[in-house]
């Protein structure tokens, strides 16, 4: 027994010294001995789970904590079961083993939190933190704070959350970057893009100091950092750029699969239905082990949406429909999916069952009723339907009275020449504002551009009521009280007559300008000229508006008339016969033309060979000549047949010339020619 409790002795020392060193395989080794000689020893087990854990055997570990959970007790190993449960991607499990703890202590807290973050759940995960921040107090305190700022980010971002001052430092690249995450939730892309800028020198400050660390380990810490700067000039609409940005982050290759995952989602997105090769080689990157516990639901969510587009873009419709169908299985009341599904259909022609899904969708679900709406809208005006349309806009209760919409439904009722329904939505608006908003900005508009409306259709009776509102509210708008009785005129004279008594005198609304100086101005776009002086006008010269008035009279007066030349006749004009009734017609068409004559061929220029010519042709033809000799040869007479068999120049054919081929891209062929026929003849 004593050699064997030595033995034991100097396992353990063993074990203490591999695990000062790091070396837990070696460690594990001694303690396996220890517990072949002192079965079931509690302090031994424990040991070997700790190292179990710092060499990522996190199943064989919790496979250990299982076997002997009666010796090792529920509240020894808490903290290592819930921790492997958590590595192991059981945040359920994990969640269940912590809250079943009667007392937590700082460790336990930690991890705590951590696995409310991975839940989503960031309201709980933030007391946690501030929690821990407050009551403890050691070299971890800067790690804790970035994770709080990483939770008030997330907050920001999913739930659009306005952040609480904390009051954390900035002092690293940590607590910049998740600054400048916040920031982006709130929509401050300028600030947000500073403070990653920040974040940048800081990194690459704290990173230099270490030797070890060389440049490429720096480019891919900043790896996230350059991402994140990505998406904000994407959001700016600085698309080239941030496309720069994010293919230098794919090169480097980094090994975070979630930050691969986001970076080529958001090149998909710039890429939308061009580059779409290069978006199918993106999407793989989202396909990757372990990217689902990287990434909030939300940005998973928007993966899935994003590739169930690109399968549409890529005509892939059965793997569109596919990929749809589970996005709606999953999210019931969301209306993507259901919007991606219509826009697969309406590629396919299919705009009835496009119709009938929204549809189907907007009564199961009303409370996305409006936007379903607004796209069955456009549906029936891109099919032409403009007044289908437009019953489902006034439909709408949430959109009914926005200026957007009014203007949208008396355009269209406008071109589809419905004034009556264009007159009837100005007059539901202005009622409903009446009752909620009077005397406000948006009712006077509104009033103002429905009298307008009505008095540019004639409808001068109907806008009576509206200018009168009008002109109570401002009694010194002249132009609304001239629009009024101009009304009136037309219903009730006297009324009009009451009503011009308001309009200024003339003296009040007459104006000192000089209106010579007026027209001779640099200003005026067009002077009148002064008419010429006849011979015996002694009319004075008078200054103003009379002197262009009689200018134009007296212009008018003087200008001579110009005779009319007549038009010269033919030559061979004969005035006793009857013009031609077909002369206007061209020759072809007329009744009595029969066509060409078929007689003897004019001599043709150009049918022999080049540089012939027609007189040519009939000096070379020996028939005509008067002393031509015998067509045939001569029996024996090779000499004659020599010479006659030679053809003559003007009997060869020339080949035609044949157009050079364009070249195609990548095309260095030359076009096929033809052989010439004949000997001595061609070009």
């Amino acid at each position: 027994m004593a050699s064997g409790g030595g033995t034991v002795a100097s396992l353990w020392t063993e074990v203490n010294r591999c695990g000062h060193n790091g070396d837990f395989t070696r460690a594990i080794k001694a303690v396996n001995k220890i517990l072949h000689e002192v079965k079931e020893d509690v302090t031994a087990l424990h040991c070997k789970i700790v190292c179990l854990l710092q060499n990522g055997s996190f199943k064989e570990a919790l496979n250990v904590m299982n076997t002997y959970s009666k010796i090792l007790g529920s509240e020894l190993i808490v903290f290592e079961k819930a921790y492997c449960e958590y590595r192991l991607n059981r945040v359920e499990s994990a969640l269940k083993t912590i809250e079943g703890v009667s007392e937590q202590t700082d460790k336990l807290k930690e991890l705590y939190g951590q696995v409310l973050y991975r839940m989503e759940r960031y309201d709980e995960c933030k007391a946690v933190y501030t929690d821990l921040i407050r009551n403890s107090q050691d070299e971890y305190e800067e790690e804790r704070k970035t994770n709080l700022s990483a939770v008030v980010a997330a907050m920001s971002t999913w739930e659009k959350a306005s952040p609480d001052d904390l009051g954390l430092s900035e002092t690293t690249y940590e607590l910049s970057y998740n600054a400048a995450c916040t920031l982006i939730g709130q929509g401050q892309l300028t600030e947000a893009m500073n403070k990653l800028q920040e974040a940048e020198e800081l990194c690459r400050a704290s990173l230099s100091e270490d030797l070890d660390i060389t440049e490429e380990d720096i480019e891919s810490e900043l790896a996230v950092i350059h991402s994140q700067m990505a998406y904000v000039m994407q959001l700016q609409g600085r698309t080239e750029v941030a496309l720069q940005l994010y293919n230098q982050v794919i090169k480097l290759k980094p090994s975070d699969v979630g930050l691969l995952a986001v970076t080529a989602n958001n090149i998909i997105t710039i890429n939308k239905d061009q580059n779409v090769f290069d978006s199918k080689k993106k999407v793989k990157l989202t396909n990757a082990d372990g990217v689902e516990y990287k990434l909030p639901k939300k940005q998973l969510q928007a993966i899935e949406f994003n590739k169930a587009l690109l399968a549409m873009y890529t005509n892939q419709a059965d793997q569109c429909r596919k990929l749809s169908s589970g996005l709606q299985s999953q999210n019931p009341g969301h209306p993507r999916p259901v919007l991606i599904q219509v826009a697969q259909l309406c590629r396919e022609k299919q705009h009835s069952k496009a119709m009938e899904l929204l549809q189907c969708f907007a009564d199961q679900h009303p409370e996305s009723a409006s936007g379903i709406k607004l796209t069955m809208a456009q549906l029936y005006l891109t099919q032409g339907h403009v007044t289908k349309a437009c019953d489902i806009l006034r439909s709408i209760e949430d959109f009914k009275h926005k200026q957007g919409m009014i203007s949208a439904l008396v355009t269209m009722y406008n071109h589809e020449e419905d004034i009556d329904s264009a007159i009837d939505v100005f007059s539901q608006a202005i009622q409903h504002y009446q009752s909620e908003q009077p005397g406000s900005s948006i009712h006077l508009a509104l009033v103002r551009e429905a009298a307008d409306f009505k008095l540019k259709y004639g409808r001068k009776k109907e806008a009576i009521s509206d200018l009168e509102q009008l002109w109570k509210q401002n009694t010194n708008d002249i132009h609304t009280l001239a629009q009024l009785i101009s009304a009136y005129s037309l219903v009730d004279q006297d009324k009009a007559k009451s009503l011009s008594k308001h309009l200024p005198s003339l003296e009040s609304m007459s104006f000192n300008v000089d209106v010579d100086e007026l027209e001779n101005s640099h200003g005026a776009n067009y002077v009148r000229k002064k008419a010429a002086k006849v011979p015996g006008d002694n009319l004075p010269k008078e200054q103003g508006l009379s002197l262009s008035i009689l200018s134009l009279h007296s212009q008018g007066d003087i200008k001579k008339k110009r005779k009319k030349k007549k038009g010269k006749l033919p030559k061979n004009y004969d005035q006793t016969a009857n013009p031609d009734q077909e002369r206007w017609l061209p020759m072809r068409e007329r009744t009595y033309y029969r066509g060409r004559k078929k007689g003897k061929k004019k001599e043709q220029v150009g049918k022999g060979t080049q540089g012939a010519t027609s007189g040519a042709a009939s000096d070379l033809d020996a028939s005509k000549t008067a002393n031509s000799p015998p067509t045939s040869p001569r029996p024996g007479s090779a000499q004659a047949s020599a010479s006659t068999s030679a053809p003559a120049a003007s009997n060869v054919v020339p080949p035609r010339q044949q157009k050079p081929a364009t070249a195609g891209p990548g095309a260095r062929k030359k076009a096929p020619q033809k052989k010439k026929k004949g000997g001595k003849g061609g070009w």
